[in-house]
């Protein structure tokens, strides 16, 4: 059994199951290249393709980044799932039955803790919508819901609830079902008391939202006040199972609409998005109280080519639309937004307009990104007198030499020449000369100004020319891929070098090799790297895969390597001898230096020997 709980055949029939083209062509647009097949890669941003799938071996690898892996891994990073989830995900959409997180002692403490977490949410939901239908203390909350337009149905819809004004209404519940509370207090459920004396329920006297992650589990709470004391919304705090940066509010239930339109519109609010999904907007989103990050741009960015923002019409909404547009067009979506009647929100404007007006006015006749720039640009400007004109016109010219196309900028530029009564000859010259220098000032590379999910790696990449390698890492690599593909090379190797790597990662590999062939397995690539369960051994062995030259292997050349890698330790020996000897005769210390010499003419001629020997 690998992974915790998760048993061995499982994973395997999820990775049969998956072809490793039709589920990296869901996220990636793959093209053939001879058995490759490449595209622009989804973990860091580039111009030319260095992504490559392996249909024969089942594996993938980015020469730009470095990652690589299966399919459960690619699925795993691009959802940015722990191993075990993208297994089950996976399992689940296959048809698989998922039957390995029950039974004794199965699982590790880990997975043990975040599934007692999850349920832990779970029933407080139930608890939250128990209390606002069928309670005293729910009635005022629900009347408060019903006078904001919200229905019955849409109340049980999204599970809404009421956590009533009381310290441990939820406490009690789950200690009365044997939670352990410093657990629940770990997800978010609960609060410590100040003298450390026990727990108390987070969320009082609100309107709960369960948020729930791409699975439909609840992971976290939004609770909203119902008159103006502060904070208006008060959301779970960061944990195991919920960061904001990385939730969108309503994602699991509007994905399907999404990945069919591949289109998303973008609210501040729960309140906004469920009154948008009651008027027909089945793709609605927002964030968790919290501004656009772009690791939520990365996740939009593989499920949608096209956002819309239906922020608040009011100063602050607007702001943070300005705001949020580089965001997303750096993760290369196109970017538009819905302009609500100045001071209104979404949920207000359904409510006064209608669901039809807002669809009919709002949601179908968005503005482009640049349109709305040039409108906040506004703002910012009085335009009475010339030289107030003049600043806007120069301001908005640089706006629009922002766009890399040309058609684009010109018809920006006839609006402007219209309005402003300015020859679009001098618009154009003033708007090429901008577009020059911004192109000066740009670096050479792949997408260097564009480092929206190069955030998904520890670091911005410098994707320099490798340095050159010593030959004994070439030889432990190439004994690794013979390794990889032929039982009888492993064993052969196992015979006469054994762990004896010189890398430390390529005697994990060498180990791990072993270990998969004494199971009796027959060679698979793909489904050694499944045993892995490492992240970096994954990307060296899928490196070494892909990066062999191929060239024939016979028995001789095999043997060759062994020699380059078994007179490494002789030669690093043999190095630190002479530097000895050296500090003994700066010295002045004869004795030393001559019985160093001794040991340095010993060892070259084992290394002599070691090199002539026949195996």
């Amino acid at each position: 059994m690998a992974y915790g709980k998760i048993p061995e055949t499982a994973i395997e029939s999820v990775r049969l199951h998956h072809e490793i083209v039709d589920t990296v062509g869901k996220y990636v647009h793959l093209t053939k290249n001879g058995k490759y097949m490449k595209g622009l890669c989804p973990f860091h941003s580039e111009k030319t393709p260095s992504f490559t799938v392996t249909p024969e071996l089942q594996i993938f690898h980015c020469y730009g980044c470095g990652k690589g892996g299966d399919v459960i891994r690619f699925v795993a990073e691009m959802e940015g799932y722990s191993f075990p989830e993208a297994v089950r995900v996976m399992a689940e959409e296959a048809g698989i039955p998922v039957t390995w997180e029950s039974g004794p002692g199965a699982g590790n403490p880990q997975d043990t803790t975040r599934l007692k977490q999850y349920e832990g949410h779970e029933l407080a939901a139930k608890l939250y919508h128990y209390l606002l239908n069928n309670t005293t203390h729910g009635q005022t909350a629900k009347s408060y819901l019903r006078s904001r337009g919200m229905s019955d149905r849409l109340i049980d819809e999204f599970s809404i609830g009421f956590a009533p004004d009381s310290w441990d209404t939820l406490t009690r519940f789950l200690q009365s079902r044997e939670f352990d509370l410093e657990l629940m207090e770990k997800g978010g459920l609960l609060s410590a008391k100040n003298d450390g004396s026990g727990y108390v329920d987070r969320f009082r006297n609100r309107i709960m939202f369960p948020i729930r992650n791409r699975e439909g589990k609840v992971c976290g709470f939004g609770g909203r006040v119902m008159d103006d004391s502060q904070p208006k919304y008060l959301n779970s705090p960061e944990s195991s199972l919920f960061a904001k940066s990385r939730i969108f509010y309503n994602f699991h239930a509007s994905r399907p609409v999404i990945r069919k339109t591949r289109r998303a519109v973008l609210f501040e609010g729960y309140m906004d998005v469920i009154k948008a999904w009651s008027a027909g907007v089945k793709n609605g989103l927002a964030t968790m109280g919290t501004a656009l990050t772009e690791e939520h741009a990365a996740i939009l960015q593989r499920h949608i080519d096209e956002a819309v923002f239906c922020y608040d019409g009011d100063d602050a909404g607007q702001a943070a639309i300005l705001k949020s547009i580089p965001i997303l067009e750096k993760a290369g979506l196109k970017v538009s937004v819905a302009m609500l009647p100045k001071g209104m929100d979404p949920d207000e404007c359904i409510t006064k307009l209608g669901p039809e007006r807002f669809i009919r006015e709002t949601m179908e006749h968005p503005v482009s990104a640049t349109k709305f720039k040039l409108l906040y640009l506004r703002k910012d400007h009085t335009l009475l007198g010339e030289e107030n004109r003049k600043n806007y016109v120069m301001d908005a010219l640089g706006i629009v030499a922002q766009l890399e196309s040309s058609t684009e900028r010109e018809v920006y530029l006839k609006e402007l020449s219209r309005e402003f009564e300015i020859s679009l000859e001098s618009l154009k010259a003033d708007c090429h000369r901008l577009v020059t220098e911004q192109q000066k000032k740009k670096p050479s590379g792949d997408n260097n100004d564009n480092s929206w999910n190069n955030g998904r790696n520890e670091k911005r990449r410098s994707f320099a020319a490798p340095a050159l390698l010593p030959a004994y890492h070439h030889a432990e690599r190439r004994l690794l891929s013979a390794m990889m593909r032929d039982a009888e090379a492993a064993r052969t190797i196992y015979e006469h070098l054994g762990e004896d790597f010189n890398v430390e990662d390529h005697a994990a590999l060498a180990a791990y090799l072993y270990a998969y062939y004494a199971q009796g397995l027959d060679p698979d690539v793909s489904r050694f790297i499944a045993t892995l369960q490492d992240d970096r051994l994954e990307r060296t062995a899928t490196s070494i895969l892909m990066n062999d030259d191929h060239s024939p292997f016979d028995e001789k050349l095999l043997f060759e390597y062994i020699r380059e890698v078994r007179k490494v330790p002789r030669l690093k020996e043999l190095e630190r001898k002479k530097e000895e000897l050296s500090r003994a005769e700066r010295s002045g210390d004869t004795m030393q230096a001559v019985q160093i010499g001794i040991e340095i003419i010993a060892l070259e001629k084992q290394l002599k020997e070691r090199q002539d020997e026949r195996f």
